[in-house]
């Protein structure tokens, strides 16, 4: 692929393959390419559907769980910019958490609430479970300038731009490609695990592992137990 310099050059069609994407050991789930980019894109319909347009915030809880992962990338192909650390704000268009924790938000008025694992009893609670994997499996028309915000991690952002150049150098450094797979090992909070763990191996058609206590990966993002390591303060 050429240089990928926002998320919609990462989950581009063309690189919907059978290849693993991303791996949840602790929960025994596995997404190749087809279904985690088709998933992603499910996730912006359902936000782009809710009102979320590019500049707003979507704010996600920081399990390294698929759903947090995929509501990432889904509202990052509208240019959505997202808060791992599930904190609002009167910005703040969706908020994407488990189900049981909802009652531990005050969102303001507009804020669309999501939740996940179990299905909400609140009807006015989407249920990520249902609601986006209704949606259809197409890519989001919206267009994201490289210098357009994407990750916003203790009051600072980070553009699709800046992160990619970061996951680049990962890919490149560790010479990342199919069949690799790297191990999210540090907070989804902190962008160089963002860049290192996620959008280096997704930019490289290698795959992310959201490792269990046994699972080990080819590298590691943060401190775990792999042989090669990326230290994420360094990254950005």
């Amino acid at each position: 692929m050429s240089t990928p310099e926002t998320l919609r050059d990462v989950l581009a069609r063309d690189r919907r393959t059978d290849v693993s994407a991303l791996i949840d050991a602790a929960a025994d789930r596995e997404y190749d390419y087809r279904r985690c980019l088709t998933t992603a894109w499910k996730a912006g319909l359902f936000f782009r559907n809710e009102g979320v347009r590019g500049g707003m915030r979507v704010a996600v809880a920081g399990d390294p769980i698929p759903e947090s992962v995929l509501s990432f990338l889904g509202a990052g192909l509208l240019g959505a910019v997202v808060g791992f650390d599930a904190a609002v704000n009167e910005q703040t268009k969706a908020l994407v958490v488990p189900t049981e924790r909802l009652g531990e938000f005050d969102a303001p008025p507009g804020t669309r609430r999501v939740g996940y694992g179990t299905e909400p009893a609140d009807p006015e609670v989407a249920y990520w479970e249902r609601d986006v994997w209704s949606e259809n499996p197409t890519l989001p028309p919206d267009r994201v300038a490289p210098d357009a915000p994407l990750l916003a991690p203790d009051g600072r952002t980070y553009s699709h731009g800046e992160l990619l150049r970061a996951a680049r150098q990962v890919v490149r450094e560790h010479d990342l490609t199919t069949g690799d797979t790297v191990a999210v090992r540090g907070p989804l909070t902190h962008p160089g695990v963002v860049a290192a763990g996620i959008l280096a191996p997704l930019a490289a058609e290698a795959t992310v592992l959201l490792p269990d206590a046994t699972t080990t990966a080819d590298l590691g993002v943060g401190a775990g137990p792999e042989d090669v390591t990326v230290d994420p303060d360094a990254m950005l």
